[in-house]
């Protein structure tokens, strides 16, 4: 290499090779899909896919033929995921509808979030998820009396936030007479 040639930039190879390529990449997929959107989806990815490998796609001989398998294929796999769950829609119906969430779980969710990380992390893992406080130290990784001072503190700090947020609830003024 002489003192004038520049090494070639990967990246204005690539550019080049997508502008070239990319129109009759998408049309062929387009063809074998039948779904222009799906067909552009996959040129994407597979486009995508060979930039992240472009030093060994561009010394493979012919980068487009390389990228239009990569696309079909990545169709055919969208194809088998859609007859897949299309199947299992079949056999098992459609799931039942789930409930949005109540008002008590929109505050109690939003008082967690109030708290400090580990008061809220040893109260979810104690009183929603039910493990013994042993079992919430060890997963943890704290003793077993921080927990139960985690879970006072997060307790007590929990009944006042819910008070701020839910004026439906007794004060805990109230609860103290």
């Amino acid at each position: 290499m002489g003192v004038s040639e520049q090494p070639p930039d990967p990246q204005a190879s690539f550019d080049d090779f997508y502008r070239s390529s990319s129109r009759r990449v998408a049309r062929a997929v387009y063809a074998m899909t039948g779904d222009l959107t799906e067909a552009q989806d996959c040129t994407q990815e597979a486009f995508a896919r060979a930039w992240q490998r472009w030093s060994t796609v561009q010394e493979a001989g012919d980068p487009e033929a390389w990228v239009r398998t990569v696309a079909r294929r990545v169709a055919v796999s969208r194809w088998r995921r859609t007859r897949t769950a299309a199947r299992h829609l079949l056999a098992h119906g459609r799931p039942e509808p789930v409930a949005p969430p109540g008002d008590d779980h929109t505050v109690l969710v939003a008082a967690l979030r109030r708290l400090p990380e580990a008061q809220r992390h040893a109260i979810v893992l104690h009183h929603l998820v039910g493990l013994p406080v042993e079992e919430v130290a060890a997963e943890v990784g704290s003793p077993t009396g921080t927990v139960k001072a985690r879970l006072s503190r997060g307790r007590a700090a929990l009944a006042q936030v819910l008070e701020d947020l839910d004026p439906r609830l007794p004060s805990t003024e109230a609860h103290r007479a």
